[in-house]
């Protein structure tokens, strides 16, 4: 019999990287939100890589704390090491990568969680949605509890009909041998809406008490204390290393041998898999020259010995992994924890999705992370955290948030998402973003605490701080504008310890920062230094002088990507009507239903000549409108 189980605002299926913002984001707006997930002991589990950060989505974890997240934080109290990657590169590709205490990190978030007003935490499976006239109401358990809500969530990552996949052995199961959703993924099929089959691997795990370390080389974290957090002001500093070695030639041997009995090519796998993250399998087919491969020994935790072996995702039986894993340098008596193994599961196809993640074809039901079509905890938590602000919204009767491709990686993530969809799980990269110069690590307060504040995901204290920083960074430079720097001796001396060209004559002291040798540390050695500034203050005016030239032109691009996203495309447009656009174009603008121009000139198969046509049809709808 069916009961009544509960009202909410906003219901979240899930407790994944996704459904924790999405729940988080709800809650904090006012939403009364209750967070369904199949097992309270596994909330924000890390089922892969013991990791965050890194290229691009290391940026995207600073985006979701400057929008008032909460994935920083919690990775800040919990990381057993940080380190800042392509620090010899310039500011658009720099980004924090931290390894973490797996057990550790979903602690702190369960309990984030519990100590969130207005957000209820439930044990439960849910096998189907409540739709009534067409709308999304509710969702129905195993137990046959009946939630209603206003909006529901959908964050059930890589668990719709989860399939475990290691040599000829098949099961259905979620992540680390968990249940998986079986009715859910079947409801969402008779409901209409498009599945697809994608595809992930993880790689053995193996005891740290029988690795040889003295055969590795060690990767050890940053000595300069840094958080993902704006808000972090204390950090670890008792880090533990990685270690690095590689695959050879007798490795890539037993991998040949033993192609036709891995999942991956024996025809079991029927899930495509990521092709930035492939399995060793991939590896060794798709770059056969290649003599070795790099192996990452990642510890996953402070109070556990287990290590994850990064770089040997692998679907080959259990028994070809143990000797596998004795091939590589400083595993040759390595001891198998758990072994590797795939996972197939469904996800649904992204272009069904409005930019505000909710579904095109049911008012009220939004999808966040993986079953969007994703990999990667930071893309799922992005996705969670912008489906729950727009729920919410929703709900209260606010205007939806959506983030244009020049304010944020997210909002590359989620344009090119329901634009262009993905044919293989999507991972987020820095040449995704056109506008990378301006998506930076360093300045993802300033692209967005705004927003976040005004949602009010940021507290008033944290947006006064906000506020200071850039008074002081604009304060900054100005003053150095207006120093003038002469060439005396101790000029010249600096420049030449630097390798720049002499000063001939006198300069501002913001056009001699612009110099690539010279650093603001380097500039305080000649003029007066105004001590009292913070150095993140120093680091953004150095980045704003030096590269000022660069982020002026990339901001004129935005400003003609601007003019193309403020051409609204009219909701009760007719592709069928507009003569000249080409038969796939047309079949894709009605798919994808794009919002703006700008938006249509994005999608695959849309070509120039289709934009021009389109631009002419709504102008002269425009006309026809006026002139009656």
């Amino acid at each position: 019999m069916v009961y009544d189980a509960g009202h909410y605002d906003v219901i979240v299926i899930g407790a994944g990287h996704a459904g924790c913002e999405a729940g988080v984001a709800s809650a904090r707006m006012g939403a009364k939100t209750l967070m369904l997930t199949l097992n309270l002991d596994m909330i924000a589990f890390m089922p892969c890589n013991p990791s965050l950060g890194g290229p691009a989505k290391g940026i995207v974890v600073r985006e979701i704390d400057a929008l008032g997240g909460v994935m920083a934080k919690v990775i800040d109290k919990t990381y057993i090491q940080m380190r800042m990657l392509n620090t010899g590169k310039g500011p658009a590709v720099r980004a924090l990568r931290a390894q973490a205490d797996k057990p550790l990190y979903i602690r702190e978030m369960k309990k984030t969680l519990e100590n969130e007003e207005n957000l209820t935490l439930r044990q439960g499976m849910v096998d189907s949605l409540i739709i009534e006239d067409g709308v999304c109401k509710g969702v129905l358990t195993e137990t046959h509890a009946a939630y209603h809500a206003d909006t529901v969530i959908i964050t059930t990552g890589t668990f719709m009909r989860g399939k475990v996949l290691m040599g000829d052995l098949e099961y259905e199961s979620g992540p680390n041998n968990q249940r998986p959703s079986i009715k859910l993924s079947e409801n969402l099929e008779e409901l209409g809406f498009d599945i697809t089959r994608f595809k992930t691997g993880t790689p053995p795990r193996v005891n740290s008490h029988t690795i040889d370390y003295s055969k590795t080389e060690i990767q050890p974290g940053d000595e300069i204390p840094q958080g993902f957090s704006y808000e972090t002001t204390e950090f670890i500093t008792d880090q533990i290393p990685c270690w690095l070695t590689y695959t050879n030639e007798f490795t890539h041997q037993i991998i040949n041998d033993n192609l036709g009995l891995s999942a991956m090519y024996s025809g079991m796998k029927r899930g495509t898999g990521p092709r930035y993250c492939p399995s060793i399998e991939d590896k060794i087919v798709r770059f056969n020259d290649k003599p070795r491969h790099q192996v990452f020994l990642e510890p996953e935790g402070r109070e556990t010995e287990e290590v994850y072996v990064q770089g040997l995702s692998t679907s080959l039986p259990e028994s070809v992994q143990h000797e596998m894993i004795k091939t590589v340098p400083g595993l040759e008596n390595a001891e198998i924890m758990r072994a590797g193994y795939a996972i197939e599961y469904d996800a649904i196809v992204p272009t069904q999705l409005w930019p505000t993640l909710e579904t095109k074809k049911i008012p009220g039901l939004f999808t966040a992370g993986q079953i969007n079509g994703t990999s990667g905890y930071e893309e799922a938590a992005a996705q969670g955290m912008m489906a729950g602000i727009n729920a919410a919204s929703k709900v209260l009767g606010k205007d939806s948030l959506i983030l244009d491709r020049s304010q944020a990686y997210i909002g590359v993530l989620i344009d090119d998402l329901v634009t262009k969809g993905t044919n293989e799980p999507y991972r987020l990269l820095t040449s995704r973003a056109e506008y990378r110069l301006l998506l930076r690590h360093d300045n993802a307060d300033l692209r967005l605490t705004e927003t976040g504040y005004k949602l009010g995901l940021i507290p008033d204290e944290r947006y006064q701080k906000y506020v200071e920083k850039n008074r002081l960074v604009e304060q900054e430079k100005k003053r150095l504008e207006k120093i003038i720097i002469k060439a005396e001796e101790n000029v010249q001396a600096m420049l030449q310890e630097a390798d720049a060209t002499p000063l001939k004559d006198a300069v501002r002291a913001s056009d001699l920062l612009k110099r690539p040798e010279i650093t603001y540390t380097m500039l305080e050695k000649v003029i007066e230094p105004d001590h009292t500034l913070p150095l993140v203050v120093k680091e953004q005016v150095e980045i704003q002088i030096k590269y000022e030239g660069y982020i002026k032109k990339a901001n004129e691009q935005v400003e003609r990507m601007l003019k193309m996203e403020d051409k609204k495309i009219p909701d009760n447009i007719d592709y069928d009507d507009i003569s000249g656009i080409a038969t796939e174009a047309r079949e894709k603008l009605k798919k994808v239903r794009p919002l703006s121009v700008g938006q249509a000139s994005r999608i695959s198969g849309v070509n120039p000549s289709d934009v021009s046509i389109l631009l002419i049809y709504i102008e002269q709808g425009k006309i026809a409108r006026i002139a009656n």
